[in-house]
């Protein structure tokens, strides 16, 4: 069974059903098919640049990815997963731009839609606001290497293989930067507390 991010649910008539044949189509000069994986992954591919670090460039990060998949099309390993691959020239492409820019990336995190359940006290609110965004500086301030694996595993949920993946590393690096990472985050919420 095919994992439910590479089943298209795209019910027009003639579009590809699964990344393989949308990857096959491409191949074959069909543009229709690459729009059918830019349009079935292009929200994933946003927020992972903007959460690795791209913040108002993450479009432009995205643009230049699928332009770059599209031309290394014909180099993707067929018996492979799609999405890391894909996921993979996003977190190059983001960390070329922050590269170029001479400093420190800064993340500009895009949460999901902001939930204002109804009845719940303002206060709650505030306070559930706060601890998000606090959590997000915490975040921001993670060295690259750990930042990179933490937001991968628990923002983009992505397993430690994928992450391994997308980010170019042993699953065992992935492992001990995401311990870091989290270690770092407890100090610092235990810091923020006291």
């Amino acid at each position: 069974m095919l994992p439910c991010c590479e089943i298209c649910h795209d019910i027009r008539e003639g579009a590809p059903t699964d990344d393989d044949e949308a990857i096959a189509r491409s191949l074959a000069g069909d543009l229709a098919a690459y729009e059918a994986l830019v349009t079935r992954y292009s929200t994933l591919a946003h927020r992972t640049a903007a959460m690795l670090g791209a913040g108002d460039e993450a479009e432009d990060v995205v643009q230049e990815a699928f332009v770059k998949a599209y031309r290394h099309l014909g180099t993707f390993r067929r018996d492979a997963p799609f999405r890391p691959w894909l996921l993979r020239i996003v977190a190059n492409e983001t960390h070329n731009l922050t590269r170029s820019r001479g400093r420190r990336a800064e993340l500009v995190v895009k949460l999901t839609e902001a939930d204002h359940p109804g009845g719940e006290v303002p206060e709650d609110v505030a306070v559930a606001t706060d601890r998000r965004a606090r959590l997000l500086d915490a975040v921001r301030t993670l060295p690259e290497r750990e930042r990179q694996a933490v937001v991968c595993r628990y923002f983009l949920q992505l397993s430690e293989a994928e992450t391994a993946q997308v980010l170019d590393l042993p699953v065992g690096t992935v492992k001990s930067r995401t311990f870091r990472g989290l270690a770092r985050l407890r100090e610092e919420v235990a810091r923020d507390l006291i």
